[in-house]
């Protein structure tokens, strides 16, 4: 391949940019052209197409967000859309396309794919909730600023003999919640993937008054939904002050962290050696500490599922 293009799309992560900066400057060292994409497939449909160099690359490995910004593209799932992306891509003499996002992100590649234009997939998600990789590009850095946060509110929690119930991102899955829990010392985690009854934690703030604790932390993943509803009913029943705190997007923001910059880096090197030998239809994936690839088709077939084994110690540790 001469000419290669790099996008991102969906949800924003910290690592981005540092995967955009290792694709460039991968394939400028191994003589390709690189376009970059603007705003994820709309730039693809609406030709938002820019020339990278390596020195435009220089000072975004540590930023956070994506300086070629993103979307979501409904338009691109019609024909209608696939087909003017096509054309931009003929226009622009793209031959193949690193596409760095989540599972909706890498539909959109594997429908390329099969009409012609290689791709592959980093995966760009601070929620690690793409099943066929073991990490996602942001997860650690979106869980050090919710830790950060916690650590925060527990200070004036702690001030005040209160209760925080902390509301952080995870719409379908609990990767965050269960595992920020821990790091903070929650009283209880709550994740979409198990029910648990209201009357369990509050039990258990009852039980740990008892033994003379005064502050406590709850956190909730988004997809569990109710936060303010379960502050209330924790403050009815236990007679304890309760505040609800959603954290929402600032989880997204910040410097990536020296593992999100490290992992994006490998799997951007990896991505262009692949479409270096023509290959497409592939996402990047780290498994056991190594970089590797997977089949598009296998990766959006795969299931991920919590650590049971995460959510025994979360719970056993925090009596």
């Amino acid at each position: 391949m001469k000419t290669i293009a790099v996008l991102t799309s969906g949800g924003d992560a910290p690592g981005m940019n540092a995967a955009v900066r290792a694709v460039v400057r991968t394939a400028i060292a191994k003589g390709m052209t690189v376009k970059g994409v603007r705003r994820g497939y709309n730039g693809l449909i609406e030709d938002d197409i820019i020339d990278l160099g390596a020195r435009d690359m220089s000072d975004i490995i540590h930023r956070g967000g994506t300086f070629l910004y993103t979307a979501r593209s409904p338009k691109f799932k019609t024909e209608e859309g696939m087909q003017a992306a096509l054309e931009t891509c003929k226009k622009e003499g793209i031959e193949g396309i690193v596409v760095i996002g989540g599972d909706g992100s890498y539909r959109g590649a594997r429908d390329l794919s099969e009409r012609g234009i290689p791709c592959v997939g980093i995966p760009g998600t601070i929620d690690n909730d793409i099943s066929s990789t073991e990490y996602t590009i942001g997860f650690d850095t979106a869980m050090n600023t919710a830790m950060e946060m916690v650590d925060k509110i527990r200070d004036t929690a702690q001030s005040h003999d209160r209760c925080s119930v902390v509301e952080v991102m995870g719409r379908h899955a609990g990767h965050i919640a269960l595992p920020l829990g821990i790091a903070v010392g929650a009283t209880a985690t709550l994740v979409p993937e198990i029910e648990t009854p209201v009357e369990k934690v509050i039990e258990k703030i009852r039980t740990k008054q008892q033994q003379g604790k005064r502050h406590f932390i709850v956190v909730v993943a988004e997809g569990v939904g109710g936060t303010d509803a379960l502050a209330t009913r924790i403050m009815d029943e236990t007679g304890i002050d309760t505040r609800a705190t959603v954290l929402g997007h600032v989880q997204r923001g910040g410097n990536a962290s020296v593992r999100d910059r490290v992992v994006a880096t490998e799997m951007g090197y990896a991505a262009v050696e692949l479409l270096e030998k023509g290959i497409g239809n592939r996402v990047i994936c780290q498994r056991k500490g190594e970089i590797v690839d997977e089949d598009i088709f296998e990766a959006l077939n795969m299931k991920k599922s919590l650590d049971m084994k995460l959510l025994q110690i979360a719970d056993t540790t925090s009596i």
